[in-house]
């Protein structure tokens, strides 16, 4: 018998279920003591997220058709889509590429860079992360390009200094331990900045967010997530929304931009990828796991969305 205490509430909230999804992987953190002039490239990086936090001083965010922001000390800027900025000392500095500049490997994951001319000196706290779950790369696909947290900007200011404070603290005295709890406040930072996001923008509440948010939709979305291997049928989530079958059927269309049975057929499919990309297991048992009776509808159904069949996209790992 199955332990009740450890079944996520189905009333639970949907949207923060998937907040609680945004496990960081392949995390590199740097901490960057730069002196004027400077100025830093920082590449393209495919799926992943780059974040700046300035512990003193002051710097300049600069990206291509975009005019440069100034990001004043005590603040942050997240980019969720890993494109490619200018950190400068002045908008008009020069910048080296980020790979020309020498850093201190202090381990695999925390590096310490020190560059400029020798003028004033700004410190700050950089970041890569990615995300291991569907439904974080979903939700990461909806965030604009850039997205700032001032240091005064109301509620966030308490959350967002005092968690700087702490990395300040960290970063400037490097007793034992003080890389993994450098990281853990940063990958705080990452979850709270999006967070932020969501309380405030309009977009936060339009789309698959917004179905997140509903009270009948989110219940069916999240048991959709926790369970895909089910074999769902519209009447039974519509049931469990406490919705007619046709009523269900159009709000979800209307907010998620397709029918339900499509959505969690892809969302079975995106997460089958997943697998096949990150593990060792067969595919006929990832199959499984995705809710298909058989190897051959899985391979099918596979080659069909994604242009390839499933032993393609594992031999893309060996």
């Amino acid at each position: 018998m199955t332990d009740a205490r450890f079944q996520p509430s189905p009333l639970s909230d949907p949207l923060g279920e998937v907040l609680h999804m945004l496990r960081l992987t392949g995390t590199l953190y740097c901490r960057a003591e730069m002196t004027a002039p400077w100025g830093i490239v920082m590449p393209d990086l495919i799926d992943s997220m780059m974040f700046v936090i300035v512990t003193a001083g002051h710097g300049w965010l600069a990206m291509d058709g975009e005019e440069p922001v100034m990001i004043a000390q005590g603040s942050m800027v997240l980019l969720p889509h890993g494109a490619s900025y200018r950190l400068l000392s002045a908008p008009d500095a020069a910048a080296e590429p980020l790979f020309d500049i020498p850093v201190e490997k202090v381990s695999d994951r925390y590096e310490i860079m020190r560059h400029g001319g020798g003028g004033a000196i700004t410190r700050a706290t950089a970041g890569v992360v990615q995300f291991d779950s569907v439904a974080a790369k979903r939700l990461v696909s909806l965030l604009p390009p850039v997205l700032r947290i001032d240091a005064w900007d109301g509620d966030a200011g308490d959350w967002l200094q005092s968690t700087l404070s702490l990395i300040a603290r960290e970063a400037s005295a490097m007793r034992p331990g003080g890389e993994t709890v450098m990281t853990r406040l940063a990958d705080i930072l990452v979850i709270q900045a999006i967070r932020a996001w969501l309380d405030t923008a309009r977009e936060a509440n339009l789309g698959w967010l917004a179905a997140l948010r509903d009270r009948q939709l989110g219940r069916a979305l999240a048991l959709m997530h926790r369970r895909p291997e089910q074999d769902w049928t519209v009447a039974e989530l519509a049931r469990e929304a406490g919705m007619s079958r046709s009523a269900f059927s159009a709000r979800f269309t209307e907010l998620v931009g397709q029918p339900a049975m499509q959505y969690l057929a892809q969302w079975r499919l995106h997460l089958a990828r997943a697998q096949l990309l990150e593990s060792s297991d067969s595919v006929g048992v990832v199959a499984g796991r995705a809710g298909y009776q058989s190897e051959a509808a899985f391979g099918r159904a596979f080659k069909q969305f994604f242009g390839k069949p499933p032993g393609a996209v594992r031999r893309l790992t060996t």
